[in-house]
């Protein structure tokens, strides 16, 4: 029996976290379509900047990471329906840059609709030099 699911690990990032790590980015079954949890890492280098950029910049190279995973299997931004997202804490203890960066790139790639978001803080993440990771849920037309 063949399975339900489909699962993909496009781009370099891909297929590093396929090889290195056994998992996949992408995984769709009946229309519904799950990313992995994507960082703020440079496409060039597969390189987490650390501190070295404003914690804005990182979130915006992470919603560029996930509009190409969504790309590499024929969606966008306005098939997206749920975000989570979890930083880092910022030296205040808080995540408040991160979370105002945050509503801006929604604003700014789902302009006509409004997904649901969980947003966590951490004390760290799969990698010491990410402070960000977004995972999204998209839906087929």
């Amino acid at each position: 029996m063949m399975p339900r699911f489909k699962l993909y690990a496009p781009g370099r990032w891909g297929e590093k976290s396929a090889n290195d790590y056994s998992y996949s980015m992408v995984m769709e079954v009946d229309g519904r379509v799950e990313l992995s949890g994507q960082g703020g890492w440079r496409p060039d280098t597969l390189d987490f900047p650390g501190d070295s950029i404003p914690i804005e910049a990182e979130i915006d190279q992470a919603f560029e990471n996930v509009a190409f995973m969504l790309k590499e299997v024929g969606l966008g931004w306005s098939h997206v329906a749920h975000v989570n997202s979890y930083h880092t804490l910022e030296p205040d203890g808080t995540i408040l840059k991160a979370t105002a960066e945050m509503a801006r790139q929604f604003r700014l790639r789902m302009p006509n609709h409004k997904p649901i978001w969980t947003c966590l803080g951490v004390a760290s993440l799969g990698d010491p030099a990410m402070r960000v990771e977004i995972r999204v849920t998209a839906f087929r037309d």
